[in-house]
């Protein structure tokens, strides 16, 4: 049924791959194959390749960049769709307003916005995510979230109807949105930004990704923050004060420069990085009664 799969998406102009290893995928770089990888080039095709996976019994996942994800070291059975580049258009809808479709990575929305001497989006310059993913999340940097400026997301919904949530329907909250409930794949962001000066606009990406350069672990493969922040506390700080730094399960390490992440420090499993996640939860836990909990997501899929 896979490779009926990928057939019919080929003769849709899609690209598509039977065991697609996810490693080239997710940041994290690890992970076993997909039974099959799609990749829609419109929202029309989207839809088509949704119903074909329900009507050939397959499950599905629909991802973005694959900046948040862990995927299991035996793979996925079942179906990976990916939004990529063509589902990349950013836009300027008015002076002060830019759609993008989620597969556009944040960096280049970042970087539209400052083609446009747009300001409001300069906490999200360096988060490796897709727009799409960010809206997902709440994605969130330096005092900024992505709550700030997304006022609408476009989206198919359960129903692989077209559908919108705008404004307080959205509910955007600390990593969370409407959409990590409601079932529906995000296909656009609309982006309300203010006029600004380029160059400050330009400052403040630089002087905002000097600090991502000088405190995060960017040279390892990882997937950002691995955990949420504790009300009331930081969770770097935690696990730093349990004396965790460098601690190691397998080839997943608690970043010394950063002890929120938990990197890829060379050959690490899924396995590695849940068990040394559930190390670190453990300590923390043990030493300061507060409990920790991953942002990563594990990309789970059952036939």
């Amino acid at each position: 049924m896979y490779t009926k799969l990928c057939e019919y998406a080929r003769s849709l102009g899609c690209k598509a791959a039977e065991h697609e290893p996810m490693c080239k995928h997710i940041s994290f770089k690890l992970g076993g194959a997909a039974k099959a990888f799609l990749e829609p080039n419109s929202e029309e095709n989207l839809v088509k390749l949704i119903k074909k996976c329900v009507a050939l019994g397959v499950p599905y996942a629909v991802i973005g960049n694959g900046s948040n994800l862990l995927v299991r070291d035996e793979g996925i059975n079942g179906a990976v769709i990916h939004l990529g580049s063509d589902f990349g258009k950013i836009e300027l809808i008015n002076d002060t307003t830019i759609f993008c479709e989620a597969g556009a990575s944040l960096m280049k929305v970042c970087n539209f916005a400052l083609e446009h001497s747009l300001t409001g989006l300069e906490f999200a310059y360096g988060i490796p995510g897709s727009a799409g993913g960010a809206a997902f999340m709440n994605a969130g940097a330096y005092g900024g979230e992505m709550k700030d400026v997304l006022y609408k997301c476009t989206h198919i919904d359960r129903a692989l109807q077209p559908g919108a949530l705008e404004g307080e329907a959205l509910d955007l909250s600390y990593r969370h949105s409407a959409y990590e409930n409601n079932g529906a794949v995000i296909t656009g962001l609309y982006l309300k930004l203010q006029k600004g000066e380029k160059a400050a606009i330009k400052a403040q990406m630089d002087e905002l990704y000097g600090r991502r350069k000088a405190k995060q672990p960017l040279e390892y493969p990882s997937a950002g923050s691995t955990f949420k922040r504790p009300e009331g506390y930081f969770a770097g700080k935690l696990i730093e004060d349990a004396g965790l730094k460098g601690a190691t399960v397998g080839g997943a390490a608690v970043s010394e420069k950063h002890a929120g992440f938990v990197i890829n420090k060379g050959g690490a499993t899924c396995a590695d990085v849940l068990a040394l996640c559930e190390k670190i939860d453990s300590e923390v836990r043990a030493k300061f009664g507060v409990g920790l909990e991953r942002e990563i997501k594990v990309l789970d899929l059952e036939a």
